[in-house]
């Protein structure tokens, strides 16, 4: 017998499913995205303070090695990304990687990569808005740290309760500020490698092979500096969410991952390149932003404070996307059954707004939590979520092994965007996230992320068994 799409019935109106078997619901979402704000998405949603301040422990990790690390995690996001981006040019949808999960692999892969991401965003979502309250409250001392919280949930839920237009400017523009800051601190840090700055001389290799060498701490502490930045490159995958609600799906989300990805890989090892030949990797200060350090190394008046701006408004781009992306999950599980009903209300301008106020009231709870219990509860939330993009990734390349099968076989044109060597490398990606979960179980730091996350994982599985047993006994 050959495979079709086990999948949910849609509660409302439905489209051919190109493959067979049941359809596909129609989203009465908007479709005002437009090829511009997918790949600024695409490019905007991973360059955040992990990158602009996280990769500091990176480096102190690994030293200048931290550049293979980078590439390691780098390369690890790609396939995932390229596995994605095949499945959503075919079947561009809402829900993404949670629909695909569901028609390759049954209701349960579905459900439990929907949650698990729709938690993980809005616990990241706490995250980003006391990030940004902090630095805004060193600014404004006078306003307290709540009431900076406060209003960016506020701006946001609002920039997102309207047309989905205004979500993809304010994310352009976010987007291209953060891409800009990047650009300009690659040209500044060459010039100053080469010595074409003023008062700057050629650094040569001394940084590099000085200091222990490339490799100071051998080729573990490139594999810790890779544990210490991969989630970083989360974020990528809220471009196929939004796909679905731009003029040209298919396409739209064909070209966003192919440059998005490329583009990405090359910031984020870029920076890396250019921060390491100029500075010893010994010479960080832990919680210091190496950006910021570069540029006081080639006297670059306020460097601080630019890049406390920078990384403001990352923290900012990052809270009004992943609401975004928290919204579209839980209403394409609404969609299948899977979340309330009610949640599928949407407004004359196609967008979500129960959805998104359902993602944003547990972002304000998450936030509560956070500044009342920020060693404890918010803690143990976070841990809950360290290892979770790990669990989505694999769900990802494990669908894309079955349904590539059945498109080639069932509608092998809708396969614009192919994933290379298949199925090789899509086995080398999750050989490479079974690699990365092992190493974080034997790392004393990460070890407490991945049970913690184990656990949130198992539970949402056990939730999804009795779903599928009382649906069973009702047939």
């Amino acid at each position: 017998m050959r495979d079709r799409l086990p999948t949910t019935p849609p509660t409302g109106p439905t489209r051919p499913n190109p493959l067979g078997g049941p359809e596909f619901p129609v989203e009465p979402l908007s479709h005002s995205l437009k090829q511009r704000h997918l790949t600024m998405l695409g490019l905007g949603g991973v360059i955040g303070a992990g990158l602009f301040v996280g990769s500091g422990a990176g480096i102190g990790i690994a030293g200048p090695a931290i550049i293979c690390s980078y590439l390691l995690a780098g390369a690890l996001a790609m396939l995932v990304m390229r596995a994605l981006g095949e499945m959503s040019a075919a079947m561009p949808a809402s829900g993404s990687f949670s629909v695909y999960a569901e028609k390759a692999l049954g209701r349960w892969a579905g459900f439990s990569a929907g949650w698990l991401y729709w938690f993980l965003l809005v616990v990241v979502l706490a995250v980003e808005a006391t990030g940004a309250a902090k630095i805004a409250n060193s600014w404004l001392p006078s306003v307290d740290q709540w009431v900076w919280v406060l209003i960016f949930m506020v701006v946001f839920t609002v920039s997102n309760l309207a047309a989905v237009k205004n979500f993809g400017e304010f994310e352009f523009w976010f987007a291209a500020l953060k891409v800009g800051a990047i650009v300009l601190f690659l040209i500044l840090g060459t010039l100053a490698i080469f010595g074409l700055l003023p008062d700057t001389d050629p650094i040569g290799m001394a940084n590099l092979t000085g200091q222990g060498g490339f490799f100071p701490e051998g080729f573990g502490g490139v594999v810790a500096g890779m544990l210490a930045v991969i989630f970083a490159f989360g974020g990528l995958e809220v471009v196929t969410i939004a796909a679905a609600e731009s003029d040209d799906p298919a396409k739209s989300v064909a070209r966003a991952v192919r440059s998005a990805v490329w583009r990405i890989l090359f910031f984020y090892v870029g920076s890396m390149v250019v921060i390491v030949t100029l500075l010893p990797w010994h010479s960080l200060e832990p919680g210091q932003s190496p950006y910021v350090a570069v540029l006081d190394s080639i006297g670059i008046p306020g460097a601080g404070q630019i890049m406390n701006i920078v990384v403001f408004v990352a923290l900012l781009s990052a809270l009004n996307a992943n609401l975004y992306g928290s919204s579209r999950m839980v209403f394409s599980l609404a969609e299948r059954g899977d979340a309330p009903k009610a949640l599928l209300k949407v407004s004359g301008g196609g967008v979500p707004r129960r959805a998104v106020f359902a993602s944003v009231t547990f972002g304000f709870v998450s936030v509560v939590l956070n500044l009342l219990w920020p060693d404890t509860v918010f803690l143990y939330m976070l841990n809950a979520v360290g290892a979770v993009l790990l669990f989505v990734w694999a769900l990802i390349a494990v669908s894309e092994l079955k349904l590539r099968r059945i498109l080639e076989r069932e509608m092998p044109e809708r396969l614009t965007l192919r994933m290379w060597c298949f199925p090789y490398l899509t086995w080398v990606a999750l050989l490479g996230m079974a690699a990365v979960l092992v190493l974080m179980l034997f790392d004393d730091s990460a070890r407490p992320q991945l049970l913690w996350s184990s656990g949130a994982a198992a539970a949402v599985l056990v939730v999804a068994w009795v779903r599928e047993l009382r649906a069973r006994r009702a047939v």
